[in-house]
């Protein structure tokens, strides 16, 4: 199985986000288990480190993101994937990219906190609580 993730839920782990950390934290567990491979696009790894740099600080964010990489596979954003994105028309240009790196990946979900965003997606988008109950089955 191939799941895009989505940066809020990564932030959600290195930010150590209250009521959100342990369902997002329980992804990073099944992919290190190789019970699906995940993917974080390359244009998400930037805007992680950039926010999580603010509250790690920049040496804490670099190797927290080198630990993700030993998890997550990074997915490459191509100016075609930028292109395309901009023909979307979504409320919301960031989710866009990540729709069309998902479906570049031809991924099996989106996992973000943000569905709604995605409602458009021929990807489906879940949860991370709706994702594990999905691994789980």
């Amino acid at each position: 199985m191939t799941v895009l993730i989505d940066s809020n839920v990564v932030l959600d782990v290195l930010l150590n986000n209250a009521g959100l950390v342990a369902n997002s934290r329980a992804l990073l567990d099944f992919a290190e288990q190789k019970r699906f491979s995940g993917y974080i696009s390359a244009s998400a790894i930037t805007d992680i480190f950039y926010i999580s740099q603010k509250k790690l600080g920049k040496k804490a964010a670099r190797e927290a993101i080198r630990h993700l990489l030993h998890i997550y596979y990074p997915a490459t954003v191509t100016g075609k994937d930028i292109y395309n994105a901009l023909d979307l028309t979504w409320g919301d240009f960031e989710d866009s990219v990540q729709f069309i790196v998902g479906e570049g990946l031809d991924a099996d979900y989106i996992v973000t906190r943000n569905t709604q965003d995605f409602s458009s997606s021929t990807v489906p988008a879940v949860t991370p609580e709706q994702f594990i109950q999905i691994i789980s089955e």
